[in-house]
């Protein structure tokens, strides 16, 4: 029989071995065969932590994201100026991209989990808080008239869709951005999200 202790180890290799790779080969080229062998462990192991790979993805997606909002959260909400937080925003997901690569890439190029997926629910649930959190922050700078009222889809395009493109260049190993490139995309971000002047 398992010790409490080796069941959460067995979960644990099967989340980072598909995090590996889900990263490298993606979702829909990896196996359930790869999987367990990634992770080492038998399929008796693999079934009694997760029912299939889509669930192993809807966990794996729903906790690198909670991880990457909380860390967002953490960065803007230590900004009270308007372009300060924008600006620093768009740094940190570089920063974030950078020391988690393989996370960053499944978040990038990786369709979320639908409402009816495994994770799914979570997924949307952990969206709509995070979502809440960054109107908060937002709010009081729309209404002094320095940032403009815009939908939470278009928030993120105009915020971090450049960076994101940028992220994916970098992850193909077209292109290494400097800390300048970094800047500008900050500034870029700022100039897209402000509202006008006068």
């Amino acid at each position: 029989m398992k010790s409490v202790k080796n069941g959460r180890d067995g979960r644990t290799r099967i989340i980072e071995g598909a995090l590996r790779r889900f990263s490298q080969d993606g979702v829909s080229a990896t196996t359930l065969a790869s999987l367990r062998e990634e992770s080492g462990v038998s399929v008796g192991s693999f079934y009694h932590h997760f029912a299939s790979k889509e669930h192993v993805f809807g966990v794996l997606y729903a906790e690198i994201l909670d991880a990457y909002q909380a860390a967002f959260l953490s960065e803007l909400t230590e900004h009270e100026d308007a372009r300060a937080g924008i600006e620093a925003v768009v740094a940190f997901h570089m920063r974030w991209a950078g020391e988690h690569p393989e996370r960053a890439r499944l978040l990038i190029s990786e369709r979320p989990p639908r409402k009816q997926e495994p994770g799914g629910a979570e997924v949307a649930e952990a969206r709509r808080a995070f979502f809440r959190q960054v109107s908060d922050w937002w709010r009081p700078h729309m209404k002094n008239g320095l940032l403009q009222p815009v939908h939470p889809t278009m928030c993120y395009v105009l915020w971090l869709g450049p960076a994101q493109e940028m992220c994916r260049l970098w992850f193909a190993g077209a292109h290494t951005p400097t800390e300048e490139e970094i800047k500008g995309l900050g500034e870029a971000a700022w100039h897209s999200l402000r509202q006008p002047p006068g």
